[in-house]
């Protein structure tokens, strides 16, 4: 399931999904990297690629992130040489678990509220 778009020939990443009406903040993307990490350690192309195949971002978005997160101490990076020079990976920490959490806890929360307004049900 993970390459579907590979047929695809993709000469503007940017166009992968359309960009939506709502648009995700830092603290979303923070969460969803977190969350990516929890499932493997990878590197910087490969989790804008995983992204990419449901949302509309770019990697100048997503290596600030990555610093963002390295910073507060939610993950950790290491080195691998890959065809000849190093490739960075990183790797969520203790912390970064307990802030996903967290995170995960207000989404649901925050998601809750939204669907009391748009949900048809209600």
């Amino acid at each position: 399931s993970h390459n579907l778009c590979a047929v695809l020939p993709k000469t503007h990443p940017e166009e992968v999904k359309p960009l939506s009406a709502f648009s995700i903040g830092a603290t979303l993307l923070d969460a969803m990297v977190l969350a990516l990490l929890t499932k493997e350690d990878t590197y910087g192309y490969q989790i804008t690629k995983d992204i990419q195949e449901h949302f509309a971002v770019s990697e100048s978005t997503l290596y600030p992130v990555l610093r963002r997160l390295q910073k507060n101490g939610s993950l950790t990076t290491y080195d691998r040489p890959y065809q000849g020079r190093n490739r960075r990976y990183y790797r969520i920490t203790v912390s970064g678990r307990a802030l996903l959490e967290q995170y995960r806890k207000e989404w649901l929360n925050y998601k809750q509220q939204v669907d009391f307004f748009l949900d048809e049900k209600n």
